[in-house]
């Protein structure tokens, strides 16, 4: 006669237990969604800052700063789309929000001397550099510092700058065509060509570096094409600008050779190497 009555007070217990699992598990799966949320939201973040549209991540930050202005990895985000679209001077504001946000990082304040740079105000740049601790040894940190030193015409600084941050990067051809670069302005032809050669051989593509050692050799008054790669595009551009440093250096039958090289290379119509050698011609004629 037990029978009716334990049954369902055994299945009230056994009811009981799976409305508690069934709580257990609704929070579970909260906390489970909430992860994927997260991950989601970085995921789209990181999305965002490699757009091919740089505009289109400037209004995504924005709207997501505007609702959560104490985020720093969004004001983070948001400063680095700025950049990415050319807005510096609002990359510069944003920026200084951010290294005053909880969670900035040395790394920040090197972004924020960056914007200035972009913004053209060097010593703004330079005071933000100063105020991060020598410990803080990066990349960008000593190439920024590098373009100060130039910037204030202290070449040994600079050297030693361009040397470190050299050292401190697995794809050094940019900062080995800044530093060969710098060497030109200098008037030290020699070692800026030294440089652009090695910039070329660490990136054959890099066609500034190309542009640059064909430059420090004009300035030489070498006026053959160096043995790098490069295209029928690429040859027909580097022979022009042989020719202008031809002319530049008072030999116009030069640089006139020079130019028609130019055209008959370029597989279309060379305009600006057109208009050179007509101007050179007429100003013979005259």
């Amino acid at each position: 006669m037990r029978h009716p009555i334990l049954v369902p007070l055994g299945l009230a217990a056994v009811l009981a237990l799976a409305a508690c699992d069934k709580e257990i598990d609704k929070d579970a799966v909260d906390r489970k969604l909430q992860d994927i949320n997260v991950i989601d939201e970085s995921d789209l973040n990181e999305v965002m800052l490699s757009s091919s549209d740089p505009n289109e991540s400037v209004n995504y930050f924005q709207r997501a700063t505007k609702s959560k202005p104490e985020r720093v990895d969004l004001q983070r985000g948001l400063a680095l789309s700025l950049i990415r679209a050319k807005r510096p001077t609002e990359a510069v504001a944003v920026w200084k929000r951010v290294i005053e946000l909880e969670g900035a990082t040395d790394d920040d304040k090197v972004e924020l001397a960056d914007a200035y740079i972009r913004n053209d105000q060097w010593d703004m740049a330079e005071e933000t550099l100063n105020a991060i601790p020598p410990t803080h040894e990066t990349f960008k940190r000593y190439r920024l510092e590098a373009m100060i030193a130039d910037a204030n015409k202290d070449w040994k600084k600079a050297d030693s700058f361009y040397e470190t941050a050299v050292g401190l990067t697995t794809q050094p051809a940019g900062v080995m065509n800044n530093w060969g670069y710098s060497k030109l302005t200098r008037g030290d032809y020699p070692g800026a060509e030294k440089l652009f050669v090695q910039a070329i051989r660490q990136d054959s593509a890099l066609f500034t570096a190309k542009n640059n050692l064909v430059l420090a050799r004009g300035a030489q008054g070498q006026y053959t094409l160096p043995v790098v790669p490069m295209t029928q595009k690429e040859r027909a551009e580097l022979l022009y600008t042989l020719g202008l440093s031809a002319v530049k250096r008072g030999d116009p039958e030069t640089g006139k050779g020079l130019f028609r090289d130019a055209i008959e290379t370029h597989p279309q119509y060379f305009e600006a190497a057109v208009r050179s050698l007509r101007a050179l011609e007429e100003n013979v004629a005259n």
